[in-house]
């Protein structure tokens, strides 16, 4: 028991080397705000023919959510609530706005009424001292909108392990945040245009300890992990970002705006839409958690496969058995299909028993994912087992009726063709399989199975 503990502590030990690496010792200098993935791309704009002025009065946080507690309330919003200060600085970084102060416009308007009173308060014989105050800037274009959602615990997850009081645990947590964008002419009020961002937040945390008496009152007790918190603010910049990136190129696209007229600004902002719309038709095949829909779009399917069963009955020595089989299935819904499946092999009762078997069986196909490539499945059936005995045993009743319940995963290869692998349990009503009747319990077989099937399509409108 001492060797396997000292053993572990080395795997303890690196199992917290990210703790002790990143461990802020020491008090931290400021510096410059971190950029995020989206800024260099916001950077790599086509330059545009002529800036416009915007004008943003609140891009403020609309969800109403605080963050999650454990223990208690907790009465601190989940997101920034300088959205606005954030957008400003993103339409800032594009090269494409010049944003003119709205959000504060009434402490802007004081400020100048205080310089022209102090002008005339101080002039001589009436007359203000100084230039006139220019006029205000005026924006064409108002942007509105807000971070209008934050969904906590969108995916939670972990792992653990432990025995003899060693062992070590991981766990993580998504949180998603979304964005809505909209530009409004100032002319006649039209929403010109309206985009839509998201970003998901990740936290995480690993565990590793050990509690274990090494020898007589001799205790040994360890533990370290980390955990990981993804700044919201960090994510939120970077959805605004994005969301300013759209705003430009769907402008473009839709000649809202338009972008130098040089050959190389032309070039560029034609790479960035094929970019851009590329990157929109990936997303429509997307879900919130990130993850390819692929919908299936068929009507009826075909398999074969192979399986290996595992007999247990009331003699001892059990023999295995191999089995191909071939279906055919009606697909109901995406998430549903259900058919007829003929199965013929072998199956060993016994070492010296040998049956041939051909089963009709109706099977039922749950997939638990429809929508992605790889997806969980529970399957079922009900069946009929026809035998032929080739031994000198008495041979058992020639029908047998069976049920399965089986679970397992399908990988769709492409649109037509999958590859299932499953595991069950089929329980025979009838406990004369090996030709003995004993104990509490009807004889029944373990099956593996590795199949293909070949879907065929729906005709597309």
């Amino acid at each position: 028991m001492l060797r396997l503990t000292y053993l572990f502590l080395p795997l303890l030990l690196l199992g917290g080397c990210n703790a002790y690496l990143h461990q802020p010792l020491s008090p931290s200098t400021a510096r410059i705000g971190e950029e995020t993935a989206v800024t260099p791309v916001l950077r790599q704009l086509p330059a545009p023919r002529e800036p416009i002025y915007v004008a943003v009065y609140k891009f403020r946080d609309q969800t109403g959510q605080y963050k999650p507690a454990e223990l208690g309330a907790n009465w601190s919003t989940a997101v920034t609530q300088g959205g606005t200060s954030i957008l400003l600085k993103a339409l800032e970084r594009s090269g494409w706005f010049i944003p003119v102060e709205r959000e504060n416009v009434s402490n802007l308007l004081n400020e100048r009424k205080i310089i022209r009173n102090s002008r005339i308060q101080y002039s001589s014989g009436g007359q203000p001292q100084g230039p006139v105050l220019p006029p205000l800037l005026f924006a064409g274009i108002i942007l509105e909108g807000g971070i209008i959602s934050y969904d906590a615990n969108i995916m939670t997850g972990g792992l653990g392990a432990r025995y003899f009081g060693a062992g070590g645990s991981a766990k993580y947590r998504q949180d998603r945040v979304s964005v809505y964008l909209r530009a409004i002419s100032t002319n006649n009020g039209k929403v010109l245009k309206t985009v839509y961002t998201s970003r998901t937040i990740l936290s995480q945390a690993v565990d590793v300890g050990l509690f274990r008496f090494v020898s007589f009152q001799r205790l040994l007790e360890a533990e370290t992990g980390f955990t990981y918190n993804e700044p919201s603010e960090i994510a939120i910049t970077e959805a605004i970002e994005k969301a300013v990136q759209a705003l430009v190129l769907e402008g473009i696209e839709e000649r809202l705006w338009t972008s130098d007229t040089t050959a190389t600004s032309r070039a560029e902002a034609e790479r960035a839409l094929a970019l851009y719309k590329s990157e929109r038709s990936q997303m429509a095949e997307i879900n919130y958690l990130g993850r390819t829909r692929t919908p299936l779009n068929a009507i009826a399917s075909t398999s074969f496969g192979v399986s290996q069963l595992q007999f247990r009955g009331d003699l001892p020595g059990y023999g295995g058995s191999q089995l191909v089989d071939l279906g055919f299935s009606g697909e109901i819904r995406p998430w549903l299909g259900t058919g007829l499946t003929v199965s013929y092999g072998s199956l060993m009762p016994h070492s010296s028993q040998q049956l041939r078997l051909l089963a009709f069986s109706w099977t039922n196909r749950v997939r638990l994912l429809p929508e992605n490539r790889f997806s969980p499945l529970l399957l079922g059936q009900l069946g009929l087992i026809r035998l032929n005995n080739n031994s000198e045993l008495v041979p058992p009743n020639l029908n047998q009726y069976s049920a399965q319940l089986a679970f397992g995963a399908e990988y769709r290869i492409n649109d037509v063709l999958s590859l299932e692998v499953s595991g069950g349990y089929t329980h025979l009503f009838r406990d004369n399989l090996d030709s003995q009747i004993s104990g509490r319990y009807n004889d029944m077989y373990w099956q593996g199975r590795l199949g293909l099937r070949y879907y065929l399509q729906a005709p597309k409108n």
